[in-house]
């Protein structure tokens, strides 16, 4: 089963950090992603840009295209992770994993994935992502 892992935290907070605070939390969450990719568990993983780069589409009689994330509360979606793994118990044991890479607070929402396009994932990488991944 596919599980979406999605990281909430307080986007002020974790953009404070020091360059050696980031790469540390980072350093933590690469070995849990290790351990995944050896499980064969890891699918795609993304660290969000911050909000402030963000639009929102409001769906009405007339969209309306406005500035930043689409909700107001004190935690932002910042990232997500997906896996594969036999159920619900594994991927909630997998995002208490990740929460102890970042123990900064936040939230791990855990969600199954229904593949609505199954073929696009065939397709592959686009030119932007391939530049991304080196």
């Amino acid at each position: 089963m596919l599980y979406a892992i999605l990281c909430y935290d307080a986007e002020d907070m974790v953009g404070s950090w020091t360059q050696a605070e980031d790469d540390a939390v980072m350093a933590r969450l690469a070995e849990v992603e290790q351990a995944l990719v050896r499980k064969g568990w890891l699918g795609p993983v993304a660290r969000l840009l911050p909000t402030t780069s963000a639009v929102t589409l409001r769906k009405g009689r007339e969209n309306l295209v406005i500035d930043g994330p689409f909700a107001e509360t004190k935690e932002q979606l910042l990232g997500f992770h997906v896996i594969e793994c036999e159920g619900l118990e594994a991927a909630i044991d997998v995002a208490r994993q990740l929460a102890t890479a970042n123990a900064s607070g936040g939230a791990f929402e855990v969600r199954p994935i229904g593949l609505f396009r199954p073929v696009a994932v065939q397709v592959g990488p686009s030119r932007a992502m391939k530049a991304a991944l080196g």
